[in-house]
């Protein structure tokens, strides 16, 4: 079955306020969660053109590359390492304003230039976190967390 997303134009606060149903509509119907995840990453990646867009999930003592919109993409990634691992570690989302100011932060692609994670949880535990990278400098901000973590309580593992 084909799906359209309705991609809107206006404030960044408009975009998400049209997405996130649109987004929670789509993943209603579909009980797997990588398949889910690989929609969620390319609705969010097309209305807003991020650099990156994806998932890493929670294997043994680490992040794995899961589905993901964008360049070819680091496949693991440490406990406490780098800012996924950071957000895995801390349990919060985190937003990095200037990656290069990040300590530790992990260069999967040197045209990232700022970036948010945010943890998706099962039984209390991290078991993802959403991953966007944008070429530009200070694209993330508290309208991000809000909606980006609304949705990944939509994410069911």
């Amino acid at each position: 079955m084909a799906e359209d997303l309705n991609i809107v134009r206006g404030t960044k606060e408009q975009k998400y306020q049209a997405l996130v149903p649109q987004i929670k509509a789509l993943l209603s119907g579909e009980s797997d969660s990588i398949a889910n995840m690989a929609n969620m990453a390319a609705a969010l990646h097309q209305q807003f053109g991020f650099l990156w867009t994806g998932f890493y999930l929670v294997k043994d003592d680490q992040l794995v590359l899961g589905p993901f919109q964008g360049p070819i993409a680091c496949t693991r990634i440490a406990y406490g390492k780098g800012v996924c691992g950071t957000a895995w570690k801390e349990r919060k989302t985190i937003v990095v304003p200037d990656v290069e100011a990040f300590p530790g932060h992990i260069a999967c692609s040197s045209m990232s230039q700022s970036e948010i994670v945010v943890p998706i949880f099962k039984d209390g535990q991290v078991a993802a976190v959403l991953d966007i990278d944008s070429e530009a400098l200070g694209s993330f901000d508290e309208v991000d967390q809000k909606y980006l973590e609304d949705l990944m309580l939509a994410i069911v593992l």
